[in-house]
């Protein structure tokens, strides 16, 4: 497992079970000149009763923005797809550089779109994605065309056209759950800095930067739809922090090229990300992201 070795992250539970307490009735009729605490217990009772009604109505506003969200993730689910097409018909006129173009295309929606992939779809995550040990998707028409020169690859792509229509079947009628949405960004934000940082997915394409930073776009795109506006609300210096880290990975990412990257902090960034989103969800009604469910 990718987390291996690292340092266990503390995970964050919000347990809330406080019990209104109840004042005796007074024996004589109260007063202007009653005790001044009175008008305190009847405003904390209020909060108790008000209380749930405010985590129903933050859950609401999450499922409407991660409803939001929808939209923007088929578009990215429908680029991959038309890129696969489009790669479908390049090979099979033996156009080796219209081909890989297409396959460079086609990678860029769907690195952006793994915020849902890997949380929602995780089967169909492992059929069109699978790496190191690639022998479908993505990396197995990859090493085709970019390692070994070869156009052969209709049957790699009519398979992966088969599951990247699925998922765009299911990233339209999926319910898109705020927790599992807030769990993938972080497991995305896990894998960037952990393997990819390390040495690059798509190696032999030279696209791994590209990767990268189609990640981070997809953490963005995904935070600020979804999650930006309720973590504001309710702690404005933790809102800050996030946009700080995702900035900083952003700016980590905006290189030349692969080794220009400085991995070591490009690792820190990415875990520093994990911590503060970590510590935000409880803050708006959702459970911090395990070490399990970001690293599994």
């Amino acid at each position: 497992m990718l987390g291996s070795g690292r340092r266990k992250r503390r995970n964050a539970c919000l347990s809330a079970h406080a019990a209104t307490p109840r004042a005796r009735p007074p024996r004589q009729t109260r007063t202007a000149h009653s005790p001044a605490w009175c008008p305190h217990i009847a405003a904390f009772a209020g909060l108790i009763l008000i209380g749930p009604y405010l985590a129903v109505a933050r859950a609401d506003t999450l499922a409407d923005a991660a409803e939001r969200y929808r939209p923007l993730m088929i578009e990215q689910v429908d680029q991959s797809l038309a890129g696969t097409r489009l790669l479908r018909e390049r090979s099979a006129a033996a156009d080796l550089e219209g081909a890989k173009a297409a396959w460079i295309e086609a990678r860029a929606g769907w690195e952006r779109a793994e915020v849902f992939t890997s949380g929602f779809v995780p089967d169909l995550d492992r059929e069109i994605d699978a790496w190191p040990n690639a022998t479908l998707g993505f990396h197995a028409i990859e090493a085709k065309l970019f390692g070994a020169g070869w156009t052969d690859v209709q049957q790699e792509t009519d398979a992966l056209i088969l599951h990247l229509e699925d998922l765009d079947v299911k990233v339209k009628h999926l319910q898109l759950l705020p927790q599992r949405l807030l769990n993938g960004i972080v497991r995305l934000a896990y894998e960037v800095g952990e393997s990819k940082a390390g040495g690059g997915e798509s190696a032999f394409s030279g696209t791994s930067l590209n990767d990268m930073r189609n990640n981070v776009d997809g953490i963005q795109l995904a935070y600020r739809t979804i999650f930006v506006a309720a973590i504001a609300a309710v702690d404005s210096e933790l809102s800050a922090a996030v946009h700080e880290k995702i900035g900083h990975l952003e700016k980590l990412v905006d290189v030349a090229d692969l080794k220009s990257l400085d991995r070591d902090k490009f690792r820190v960034a990415s875990e520093e990300l994990i911590v503060v989103l970590q510590a935000a969800a409880p803050k708006i009604g959702l459970r911090s992201p395990t070490l399990e469910e970001i690293t599994e």
